[in-house]
């Protein structure tokens, strides 16, 4: 479904309208979808929509998924979420998955970006330049 511009704007108006600090709100995008639906406005259903993309888009850029070969220790965990949070900004959503193909190292995939430290990532290159 194409969606119109006055729809993606008013989409935008809304995601801006429910972040405080820079950072999205959950309570406030439940109230103003609530809202929108109880008032129907002309192209509610196309506006909505637009808002449902930018707040997965958002939720998508502020999540990061780390890989590990064995199990990070408490230090280990807070270092890259430390690191990660200087280098995307507050509001990180972090977590933590131990994957044994990895054979060693560490793979992180933050928003859109992926780091792949690890031995099978390495192998994988070194297979394809053979």
């Amino acid at each position: 479904m194409k969606v119109s511009k006055q729809a993606r704007r008013d989409g935008k108006t809304l995601f801006n309208a429910c972040c405080v600090n820079g950072l999205l709100n959950e309570d406030k995008v439940r109230q103003t979808v609530t809202a929108v639906i109880a008032q129907k406005p002309r192209g509610y259903a196309a506006t909505l929509t637009h808002l449902q993309r930018l707040v997965k888009l958002d939720l998508d850029r502020r999540s990061a998924r780390v890989e590990n070969a064995v199990e990070s220790t408490p230090a280990q965990m807070e270092n890259i979420q430390a690191a990660l949070t200087q280098k995307y900004g507050p509001g990180m959503n972090v977590t933590f998955w131990v994957n044994p193909a990895l054979i060693g190292g560490v793979k992180i995939k933050a928003g859109s970006d992926i780091y792949d430290g690890s031995v099978a990532g390495r192998l994988a290159a070194l297979n394809d330049t053979i």
